[in-house]
C-alpha cells in the first residue's frame, strides 16, 4: 500500500468523521443551535475542501463540483469566525449584515461563470489552464490568504476579549474551556500553515514528489484535528456558556487617567464597606453571581463596582468572589461539625459548581488539593 492509498483512507475516515458531527450539529436539540449550526457548516465545508485529498487526477467529468470546491473555500475561515462570535458571546445573532461575509464567494463563483459553469468541457479545461496566470485568479489567491489572515487574527482576539470581560464580570467561569477554543484555533491555523507550505513547494519545485508528501502530510494533519476536535468536544458538551457582548472590559470604559489609580480614602471606605458585605451576606455562595447581581444587592452601578475591584483592588471580579468562596470551603474543610460531609458537598455550598474549578482555584490560594488540606496536621 502506498502513500497515495493510506492519504485516501486517512481522509476517507476524516470526512465520514467531519460530515457525522455536522449531521450531528445540526440535528440535535439544544438552545446552543446558532453555534452548533455555524460549526457544522465550517465542518462541512472542511469536508468538501477535503475531497482534494481523494483525487489523484483533475476530475475532467465534474469540473463544476471542482469549481464550487475551490470557491467554498472563501466561506470557511469566515463561518470559523462567525461560530467564535456565536460561543463568546451569548446574545449574538446572524444579521442582515453578516451577509457581507459572504461577498467573496459571491464574487469568484461569478468569476468562475464567466469560464466554467456554462461553458462545454473543452472550453471549461482551456479557462482552467490559463486561469492561474491571470490578473484576476492571482487577485483572488491573494484574497483568500489575506481574508483568513484577517478572520483567524480577529478570531483570537475575540477569544482574549471575551476572557478579559468574563473574569471582570462573572464567577465559576471555566477558563480551560476558553483554552479549548483557543487551541482549536491554533490548531486550524497550524493546518493552513500546511497548504501554504504546499503552495510554496509546489511554485518552487512543482508537483514533484517533495509536493506529493506535503499533501499527504496535509490529508493526515485534517484526520488528526477533526479527531482532536471530537475529543474535545465530547469532554466539553456544553463549551463555554458565553458573555453578554454589551459588556465592556474595565480598560474601555474606565477614564484614562484613572489607568494607574491612587487609593484615596473615600476608596479605601468603599473597600472596606465592599469586604464587610461580602462577609456579612455572603453573596458569593449564589453559584450564578455576576458583577451585575452584586451591583444591585450594593445598590450601586455596575460600572463603579467594576472600576473597584478591577482597577483600584486589582483583581478580576472571578478572583475577588473565589477567594471568599476558597475561605468559606477552608472553614468547613476544617470544621469538625461538617466533617461528613464531601467535598463535592462542599463545593457546592460554598458557590463552586464543578469540581473541576473547585480544585483549580483551592490550588492557586492554599498551594494544596482540598483533600490534602482536610487532612489532620501531623
Amino acid at each position: 500500500m502506498d502513500k497515495y492509498s493510506f492519504l485516501e483512507i486517512a481522509a476517507l475516515i476524516g470526512i465520514f468523521l467531519v460530515l457525522f458531527l455536522a449531521l450531528f450539529l445540526f440535528t440535535v436539540k439544544t438552545k446552543y443551535k446558532l453555534a452548533n449550526r455555524l460549526l457544522a457548516f465550517f465542518l462541512f465545508a472542511n469536508a468538501v475542501d477535503a475531497l482534494k485529498f481523494l483525487m489523484r487526477d483533475f476530475p475532467v467529468n465534474f469540473i463544476n463540483l471542482e469549481a464550487f470546491r475551490w470557491s467554498i473555500n472563501y466561506l470557511v475561515s469566515a463561518s470559523f469566525y462567525l461560530y467564535v462570535l456565536s460561543i463568546c458571546f451569548s446574545n449574538f445573532r446572524l444579521k442582515p449584515k453578516h451577509l457581507l461575509h459572504a461577498i467573496p464567494f459571491v464574487a469568484f463563483n461569478l468569476y468562475l461563470m464567466s469560464g466554467i459553469y456554462f461553458d462545454d468541457r473543452a472550453a471549461k479545461i482551456s479557462f482552467i489552464n490559463a486561469m492561474s496566470q491571470t490578473f484576476t485568479m492571482q487577485f483572488f489567491y491573494f484574497l483568500f490568504e489575506f481574508l483568513f489572515q484577517i478572520y483567524f487574527i480577529a478570531s483570537f482576539l475575540v477569544i482574549r476579549k471575551s476572557k478579559t470581560i468574563y473574569l471582570e464580570n462573572y464567577t465559576n467561569a471555566d477558563i480551560s474551556l476558553l483554552g479549548a477554543l483557543y487551541k482549536i484555533t491554533i490548531l486550524y491555523y497550524v493546518l493552513h500553515f500546511i497548504v501554504l507550505l504546499r503552495w510554496l513547494v509546489t511554485f518552487i519545485f512543482g508537483w514533484g514528489e517533495i509536493r506529493a508528501w506535503i499533501v499527504t502530510l496535509d490529508g493526515f494533519a485534517f484526520l488528526f484535528c477533526t479527531c482532536w476536535y471530537l475529543f474535545v468536544a465530547l469532554n466539553n458538551p456544553e463549551f463555554f456558556r458565553g458573555i453578554n457582548s454589551q459588556f465592556k472590559s474595565i480598560t474601555d470604559v474606565a477614564p484614562k487617567q484613572k489607568l494607574s489609580p491612587v487609593i484615596d480614602d473615600e476608596k479605601n471606605k468603599q473597600i472596606e464597606s465592599l469586604k464587610d458585605f461580602m462577609i456579612k451576606n455572603e453573596p458569593y455562595l449564589d453559584c450564578s453571581l455576576t458583577i451585575q447581581d452584586l451591583a444591585e444587592q450594593l445598590k450601586m452601578p455596575v460600572k463603579d463596582l467594576s472600576t473597584l475591584i478591577n482597577l483600584y483592588m486589582n483583581k478580576h471580579f472571578f478572583d475577588f468572589v473565589n477567594e471568599y468562596r476558597i475561605e468559606k470551603a477552608k472553614e468547613m474543610l476544617k470544621d469538625p461539625l461538617q466533617k461528613e460531609l464531601t467535598i463535592q458537598e462542599i463545593l457546592y455550598k460554598v458557590g463552586f459548581n464543578s469540581k473541576s474549578s473547585f480544585s483549580a482555584s483551592f490550588k492557586k490560594y492554599t498551594g494544596k488539593t482540598p483533600s490534602d488540606f482536610r487532612k489532620p496536621s501531623n
